[in-house]
């Protein structure tokens, strides 16, 4: 029995993610705010992506700068990437928890609200040189 657990245990680590990321979880904004502005940072290196979030008005770009910024502190501290080699390889919004709440109408009736929550990911990885393979 001990052996089959060990064995699981080896298999995921193998499958673990080994880039440095970031999440953010119950962010009180809409999943489909947040993905038109994970849109414009996907694949540009952190420096760019980080002044693209500072010029936006969107209600996503504070949060999703705190998550960015959160996986390049992870990348530096825990895997001593430098933070110049670094571009968003991987960034994505899912749904979260929704705060159901109730509009009153007519004839005591009453329609639903979903107030909406979102789950960021920023995954980071290291931009490999012009020669490398």
């Amino acid at each position: 029995m001990a052996s089959n657990m060990k064995k699981k245990a080896e298999r995921v680590a193998e499958k673990k993610e080994k880039r440095p990321f970031a999440t953010a979880k119950y962010i009180r904004v809409s999943p489909y705010k947040v993905r038109t502005v994970l849109d414009l940072i996907r694949g540009k290196s952190v420096r760019e992506a980080q002044a693209i979030l500072q010029h936006m008005t969107n209600a996503g770009a504070q949060p999703t700068s705190k998550v960015l910024m959160s996986a390049v502190a992870n990348a530096e501290h825990n895997q001593g990437m430098d933070r110049g080699d670094l571009y968003v390889a991987e960034c994505y919004a899912n749904g979260g928890a929704m705060l159901k709440r109730m509009q009153p109408v007519s004839k005591g009736r009453g329609h639903a609200i979903l107030k909406r929550t979102s789950h960021i990911t920023v995954i980071l990885d290291v931009r490999k040189a012009e020669g490398e393979i």
